[in-house]
């Protein structure tokens, strides 16, 4: 497919581009290019717009009687742009360029592959963090427990995880292999995190337990290898029991059901649910949590009671509540945890990455929360690709439209070659939102910015980089992206990017951090969702005059730290001088005994015969 054919015109003049809480720019040209949207004035001190095809959710049309129209161009990134085009041929044209370039979605087709950096890579984000790097620590801590395992080298037990994972030392790989079977998609029971008392955490996809009650003896010695005698585990179950119930009664085409792991076999695992919802009910609930922020002109009434009916923060809380639950079973009751949804790649993963982020600090720094990021959501299997396809824009109108009728209730889809693809979701950016939740409570005990979440959510959308393509590792080597695109971690931690993505006021904190889930702790996050409706620069300035002041202060700090070792050396050179005054003085004057000789010898002729008994008279 050539580019050219979906571009009906490619450059219109005379648009205007309207954007709430911007600058109105006229008299604009609009070009359409193969990856990018561009707007320009050609004026001194107006924005030119930049905008990747992939970005854009949803084009609506509003023509006008008299021709033209406007086109409403909904992105990913939750921030909406009005052109407006003279003449319906033009408009027509640019609308039909733009919904098929938008919705172009062969990977090999992304602008990351065309992309080529104007600057030099120092390190090489494609390598900075792999399986072997990030877990070589755990494994020496406990080099008798856990290994690492390369039974999934060419990807045949399960696509979605890595080359190499890390499991129980006493289980062989044959034994694992059998267990992989009894999970949804291959995804057995791997190490996510070990705590410093020992305890660990792991993920999984749910047992295929189905109907008939079908279990598993490798997938039983797996996890009951876990835990020593004596101890005890929890299975933390992101669904509620009557979901988790339906999923065990149902057979799908070509799968076996799933369900939960049975008590009968797992003696030492207590199992818990924290029922989190599903990743289309949490697009739904976007979907309306956008909606009620795009209505600026509702009453603060019905704007609360939108906000409240939408759902989103209860799934905040509920994400927050969960991880805090598995926080607490590891740090304070020292058992080990193990936790699975459905299929393991959504809900799971959110779970286990807040839960080390709550309790290792090291994931609240830049470098630190990357890792999680590739560990946890690269590596770990979220299907970037196809849960970032569309967004709630999208989700909202194909809602109007009845089209979620044609989904299964479990809003899973399966091809000819009974491969699972599920609709798009928003558990990454979920995830994300839950991130800052911790960080509007804790500002200080995180490295990064708020800023450097939001550059996340929209690269996992639309990017120049190939960090966040296809559904995972499996994929992204089938299309070579270490060698044929640029990682978003070589170009994040260059140091004056990273710089700007630092927190000014980061005081590095090695303690356990327990976020506030009560729903007053909890706040919508203005600049993710509100910052084409509410102008942010005012906040932008704040944080600029926060950093410029630590700044001043560590430049105050040195030059203090300067005057206090000139101080020092003053004092010292002070008491060299004197110290060398004063033996200059004893040189010039007789010392203390020769003045007592001195006296005695004057003395001696009247001394009488009895004060020769006492020579020391005088001493």
């Amino acid at each position: 497919m050539e580019f050219i054919e979906l571009i009906k015109v490619p450059k219109v003049d005379n648009v205007t581009m309207r954007r709430n809480a911007l600058p109105t720019v006229e008299g604009g040209t609009l070009c359409i290019t193969s990856h990018h949207l561009i707007l320009s004035s050609r004026k001194d001190g107006e924005e030119e717009l930049w905008l990747l095809h992939r970005n854009i959710d949803l084009v609506e049309r509003k023509p006008l009687t008299l021709g033209g129209g406007s086109l409403v161009i909904k992105c990913k990134d939750f921030s909406v742009i009005h052109l407006d085009i003279v003449g319906s041929e033009d408009f027509n044209n640019a609308a039909d360029s733009i919904e098929a370039l938008s919705n172009v979605d062969a990977q090999h087709l992304m602008y990351a592959f065309f992309y080529r950096p104007m600057y030099s890579i120092v390190e090489d984000g494609w390598t900075a963090f792999s399986t072997e790097a990030e877990f070589s620590k755990l494994i020496l801590q406990s080099e008798n427990e856990w290994r690492i395992s390369h039974i999934n080298r060419d990807y045949s037990v399960c696509k979605s995880y890595p080359k190499t994972v890390v499991v129980p030392k006493s289980i062989p790989d044959e034994e694992i292999l059998v267990a992989a079977t009894f999970r949804q998609g291959g995804r057995f029971p791997v190490l996510c995190f070990r705590h410093e008392n020992g305890a660990v955490l792991l993920r999984a996809g749910e047992p295929l337990v189905g109907p008939s009650g079908r279990r598993c003896k490798e997938d039983e010695r797996l996890i009951n290898a876990i835990l020593t005698i004596g101890k005890r585990g929890y299975i933390i179950d992101t669904r509620s029991q009557t979901l988790a119930q339906t999923a065990r009664d149902i057979l799908f085409w070509q799968t076996k059901g799933g369900g939960v792991e049975l008590e009968i076999y797992y003696p030492q695992w207590r199992r818990i649910h924290k029922p989190i919802d599903r990743h289309y009910t949490l697009l739904d609930s976007l979907s309306k949590l956008l909606e009620a922020c795009s209505d600026t002109n509702c009453t603060m009434d019905k704007w609360l009671s939108r906000l409240d009916a939408s759902g989103w923060l209860t799934n905040v809380r509920e994400t927050l509540n969960c991880a805090c639950v598995v926080a607490q079973c590891l740090d304070q009751e020292s058992n080990s945890v193990l936790i699975h949804g459905g299929d393991g790649v959504d809900l799971t993963l959110a779970v286990t990455s807040l839960t080390q982020i709550i309790l290792n600090p090291d994931c609240r720094s830049i470098r630190g929360f990357e890792a999680l990021i590739e560990r946890e959501w690269l590596q770990g299997g979220y299907p970037f690709r196809t849960r970032h396809s569309k967004s709630a824009f999208a989700y909202s109108l194909s809602n109007v439209k009845n089209q979620r009728k044609a989904y299964a209730p479990s809003f899973l889809l399966f091809s000819q070659n009974g491969d699972v693809h599920a609709d798009p979701s928003c558990g990454f950016l979920l995830f994300i939102d839950c991130v800052w939740q911790i960080y509007n409570q804790f500002p200080f005990s995180f490295e990064f910015s708020e800023q450097f979440l939001m550059t996340l959510v929209q690269h996992s959308y639309a990017s120049q980089f190939g960090t966040f393509l296809c559904d995972n590792v499996c994929e992204r080597e089938e299309l070579h992206l270490m060698t044929k695109t640029v990682s978003l971690w070589s170009h994040v931690n260059r140091p004056d990017i990273m710089q700007s993505y630092m927190n000014p006021v980061y005081e590095p904190n090695p303690c356990v951090i327990w976020p506030s889930v009560h729903p007053i702790s909890l706040q919508l996050w203005n600049g993710m969702y509100l910052k084409g409706i509410i102008d942010q620069s005012s906040m932008k300035k704040t944080w600029n005059t926060i950093a410029e002041l630590k700044e001043n202060e560590k430049e105050l700090k040195k030059e203090a730290i300067k005057l206090r070792k000139y101080l020092l050396d003053l004092h010292q050179s002070r008491h060299s001088i004197q110290r060398k005054l004063s033996e200059a003085t004893i040189d010039d004057n007789p010392t203390s005994d020769d003045c007592v000789n001195f006296q005695h010898t004057e003395d001696s002729s009247s001394e009488s015969p009895g004060d020769i008994d006492h020579p020391l008279k005088y001493q």
